[in-house]
C-alpha cells in the first residue's frame, strides 16, 4: 500500500516519497513556554506521534524534532510580569511541557532543540542571507526583504499586499517593507542578549524553527507540521528564509492539524464554540484535563478526529470518547476472563500467526473477516494518516469479536477454537491500537476481578439481589436496582458467565 498525504503547500494529497529512502525527517514546532500547556498544545505532538509510531510500522527510520521556544517576546513580556528571569520562566513551564507528554505516551521524539542553545546556528543563517542578498541590517536589527522573494506567500496563498494590511507599523527607521520580519532583534534593556555581528541582541521567532531543524534534519526534509494557526505568519516566512538562504526546497510536505474549539460564554451571555487560545481566556490547562478524564481518554479523542479537522472540546464529545473507548476495554476483560494470559507479560498471537490453522476450521469467515479488518485500518492509516478511519475499523472489529463471542456461547460452552479465534483477534487489534500509542498500559478495572473489598462486597450483594429479583420476574425491581446505580455511575454488565460491575 502506498501512503500518500495532505500537502498544504500544494493544497492535494500526494504520494509520499522520502528526500532519502527509507528515512523520514519530521520537524513539529514546538511551545513557546510562557505559560502552562493546555490541550492545544498536544494535539500536534500527539498526532504525530501516532504518525510516526506507524512509520516506524511501515519500516521507515524516523527522526522527529519538536523545538523549544525560550527566546521569544510573550515569554519575554511573562517573566518582567511575574518578576522573575526568561530562563526560570522558561525552564519551569519546559518541565511542565515535558510532564504533559510523557502523561499522555508521547515518548516517540528524538529531539528537543532550544532556541537559546543553537545561537550560533541562528546567527550564521541570518549572515548567510545578508550576503546573497535576501536580507538587510539596520540600527542593530536584521530583517528578511520579502520583496526578494519572488514566491513569498506560497504556503498561504497571501499576496505580500495582503500581508501588509496584517503587520505592524514599520518598527524602525530602516526597515524598507511593512511586510519585512525581524531575523534579529536589537537588545532592549532587561531583555536577553547575545553577541552578533549587528551588535546585542536576540533572535526572531521565525529564524529560530530554520537554524534548528535545519541543523539536525537538513536543508531539505520530509515533513513539517503545526497548527493550522502557524501557517502565516510563522511558517510562511521559516519557509521563504529557508528556501532564500539555501536555494533548495525547505520541507517536502507540509501537516497542519486543525485547532482546538471549545464551548465559550460570550460577552452577550450566549455560548459558542471558539477557537481555544489565551488571549480569549478559553484554554484548559492539559494537567487539569488529566485528572478530570485520565490519559488515554483524551488521546483517544485527539485520534477520533481526523488531523485536519477541528477538535471539538465538549462534554457531549468526552461522552461519546469515554463510551467508544470503553467498548475496547471491556472486550478485553471479556476475552481474558475466557482465555487469562498465563504470566502478566504473556503476549497471545495475534490472528496472522494463527491463521493458518484457523482458517480450515468452522471461523474461517471470521478469521477472514479479522485479517480485512486489519488491511482496511492500514488503508485508512495510508490515507493522510486518517486515525479517525482506523479507529472506526476498529471498531468494526471489536462488533465482529463479540459476535463470535455470543454466536458460538464460547464463556458457558468453552470451545478451545472459538476461544483462540476470540483471543487471536483481540490481539490484533491491540496491535493495532497501539500503532496510535493506544492500550499501552491496562487500565485500572472496577468488579470482580480486583481484590474484593467493601464496595465490591455490597455490589455483589447488590447484584445477587438483583438477580434474585429476575428470577421471581420482579422485573420492575430488577430495572429500578439498575437504573438506581447507573444515576450513580455504576453500569451492570450481565455476561454469559455472570454480571460484572464498573464506575463509569
Amino acid at each position: 500500500m502506498s501512503l500518500r498525504v495532505y500537502n498544504t503547500l500544494t493544497k492535494q494529497k500526494e504520494l509520499f516519497e522520502p528526500v532519502r529512502p527509507g528515512k523520514v525527517g519530521i520537524y513539529l514546532c514546538g511551545p513557546t513556554v510562557y505559560k502552562s500547556p493546555h490541550i492545544g498544545h498536544m494535539v500536534g505532538p500527539v498526532i504525530f506521534d501516532a504518525i510516526k509510531r506507524y512509520l516506524v510500522h511501515k519500516g521507515y527510520d524516523v527522526t522527529w524534532v519538536v523545538n523549544i521556544t525560550d527566546v521569544e517576546d510573550k515569554l519575554i513580556d511573562a517573566a518582567a510580569k511575574q518578576k522573575t528571569s526568561v530562563q526560570d520562566l522558561a525552564a519551569k513551564y519546559t518541565a511542565e511541557y515535558f510532564d504533559a507528554l510523557a502523561a499522555l505516551g508521547v515518548d516517540t521524539i528524538d529531539h528537543f532543540p532550544k532556541a537559546s542553545e543553537n545561537i550560533g546556528e541562528i546567527i550564521a543563517l541570518v549572515e548567510r542571507l545578508i550576503a546573497n542578498g535576501h536580507a538587510y541590517a539596520a540600527e542593530g536589527n536584521v530583517y528578511f526583504d520579502v520583496t526578494k522573494d519572488n514566491d513569498y506567500g506560497k504556503l498561504s496563498n497571501r499576496r505580500v499586499e495582503e500581508q501588509e494590511s496584517g503587520t505592524r507599523a514599520v518598527e524602525s527607521a530602516g526597515k524598507r517593507n511593512p511586510a519585512d520580519f525581524a531575523l534579529w532583534k536589537a537588545a532592549k534593556s532587561g531583555e536577553p542578549a547575545w553577541d552578533s555581528p549587528w551588535g546585542k541582541g536576540r533572535p526572531g521567532w521565525h529564524i529560530e524553527c530554520s537554524a534548528m531543524s535545519m541543523k539536525i534534519l537538513g536543508e531539505t526534509f520530509d515533513m513539517h507540521g503545526g497548527g493550522m494557526d502557524l501557517v502565516f505568519p510563522h511558517h510562511e516566512n521559516e519557509l521563504a528564509q529557508s528556501e532564500s538562504a539555501t536555494g533548495k526546497t525547505f520541507a517536502r510536505y507540509w501537516l497542519h492539524n486543525g485547532l482546538t474549539r471549545i464551548r465559550t460564554k460570550l460577552k452577550s451571555g450566549e455560548w459558542a464554540d471558539e477557537k481555544m487560545s489565551g488571549s480569549i481566556g478559553n484554554v484548559v490547562a492539559v494537567k487539569d484535563l488529566l485528572h478530570q478524564y485520565g490519559a488515554e481518554l483524551l488521546r483517544y479523542m485527539l485520534l477520533s478526529t481526523h488531523y485536519r479537522r477541528p477538535i471539538e472540546f465538549t462534554d457531549e464529545v468526552m461522552s461519546a470518547a469515554k463510551k467508544g473507548l470503553s467498548v475496547f476495554h471491556r472486550l478485553f476483560e471479556r476475552v481474558e476472563r475466557l482465555a487469562p494470559p498465563a504470566s502478566p507479560d504473556d503476549k497471545p498471537a495475534g490472528m496472522e500467526q494463527v491463521s493458518s490453522d484457523l482458517l480450515a476450521g468452522e471461523h474461517e469467515q471470521f478469521v477472514r473477516a479479522v485479517l480485512r479488518f486489519k488491511m482496511k485500518f492500514l488503508e485508512m492509516m495510508d490515507d493522510d494518516f486518517n486515525t479517525a478511519g482506523a479507529i472506526a475499523v476498529m471498531h468494526e472489529l471489536a462488533s465482529e469479536t463479540n459476535g463470535l463471542i455470543e454466536r458460538t456461547r464460547v464463556e458457558k460452552e468453552k470451545q478451545p477454537d472459538a476461544i483462540q479465534a476470540a483471543a487471536a483477534a483481540t490481539q490484533t487489534l491491540k496491535s493495532l491500537g497501539q500503532l496510535l500509542g493506544l492500550f499501552r498500559v491496562k487500565p485500572k478495572t472496577t468488579g470482580a476481578a480486583e481484590e474484593p473489598g467493601v464496595a465490591d462486597h455490597l455490589m455483589q450483594l447488590i447484584i445477587s439481589l438483583r438477580a434474585t429479583a429476575r428470577q421471581k420476574k420482579d422485573f420492575a425491581t430488577a430495572d429500578a436496582i439498575r437504573d438506581g446505580l447507573g444515576k450513580l455511575g455504576i453500569t451492570l454488565e450481565d455476561r454469559a458467565d455472570g454480571t460484572i460491575w464498573r464506575k463509569d
